[in-house]
């Protein structure tokens, strides 16, 4: 058995970059990369999806911001991080030090001009390869409604980041609209070049003793292992209805959810919620999919990639 699993190819290339496998930490949940060098060599994943970057520097959303669920967790941080410009002068080098690989950068904005400022400096960063845009911030200029909840509008912001971006655009969709077929024709009409999702649902817990919303802004991002079977339906929709190559994200937490996840339609898949739980979470999935993967009878993982289409 040994000797047959080394013979498992787990190799996919994702807009152009060749990965080692399709493992890559989610925004958000893995820092800037080089703090789980510490835990583990991460020259074994397939890329890193770095923190969520905006223009300039952000706290974020006062505490408390995380609440626990039967499943999973609430989220409300609300885009904590030090500035494009820290994170392609400080944070970018420091985990060039402990990582080969090409990375992900993901950018958030509040605006079109600052999604279009950011996105263009990580254009000019080597160790990227591509840009990740989360279109669930709210647009402040248009009276707060999320970039992602708007095909109109989401389509015309990718047409204006695409103008700045010559390397792949990788469009996060929020899953909270009527049709994520629709979001996704839409931004691929703007000229996105692969399509990640889910990002986050909207999730609310309440402290009975005290009456009062646990999360300080009332509402957060759910996430976790309970949003899977969502996650995996929406990635389906979107591999039938586009032809860009997808991100699969939500719930993911062992080899077998990255195989499901693969044959609804992910060329690659983010592993999220999982880090937060055990910093150990994509080593042992990827340590897990040759034996998976040799039980099935698939010798390439790249073979599975759409089989549920």
């Amino acid at each position: 058995m040994g000797m047959k699993n080394s013979s498992v190819a787990l190799g996919v290339d994702f807009l152009g970059y060749a990965m080692k496998n399709p493992v890559v930490p989610a925004s958000g949940t893995f820092g800037f990369g080089y703090e789980f060098a510490e835990f583990y060599d991460i020259n074994i994943l397939g890329s890193i999806c770095l923190k969520g970057t905006t223009a300039q520097e952000r706290y974020g959303n006062p505490l408390p911001r995380i609440a626990e669920c039967t499943a999973g967790l609430i989220n409300a941080i609300g885009l904590q991080n030090p500035g494009v410009d820290a994170v392609v002068c400080r944070e970018i080098p420091t985990l060039d030090k402990v990582y080969d690989g090409k990375v992900i950068a993901n950018v958030g904005g509040h605006s079109v001009e600052e999604y279009v400022t950011t996105a263009a400096k990580f254009n000019d960063c080597d160790k990227v390869f591509a840009v990740e845009l989360n279109i669930s911030c709210p647009n402040v200029k248009g009276g707060g409604m999320a970039f992602g909840t708007d095909a109109k509008i989401a389509q015309s912001l990718v047409y204006e980041v695409k103008k700045a971006v010559k390397k792949p655009l990788i469009v996060k969709l929020s899953p909270n609209v009527t049709s994520i077929s629709d979001m996704a024709k839409a931004v691929a009409d703007g000229g996105a070049d692969g399509i990640s999702l889910i990002n986050t649902l909207v999730g609310m817990r309440i402290d009975i003793r005290t009456r009062k919303p646990v999360i300080s802004v009332r509402t957060g991002g759910f996430s976790g292992p309970a949003v899977f079977p969502v996650a995996v339906r929406m990635v389906n929709e979107v591999a039938r209805a586009v032809k860009l190559p997808v991100m699969g994200i939500g719930g993911v937490t062992t080899a077998r959810d990255v195989v499901e996840m693969m044959m609804a339609g992910a060329t690659c898949v983010q592993v999220g919620a999982a880090n937060l739980v055990n910093p150990y979470a994509c080593k042992e999935i990827i340590e897990g999919l040759p034996a998976l993967l040799d039980e099935i009878g698939v010798s390439a993982i790249s073979d599975i990639i759409g089989a549920a289409v």
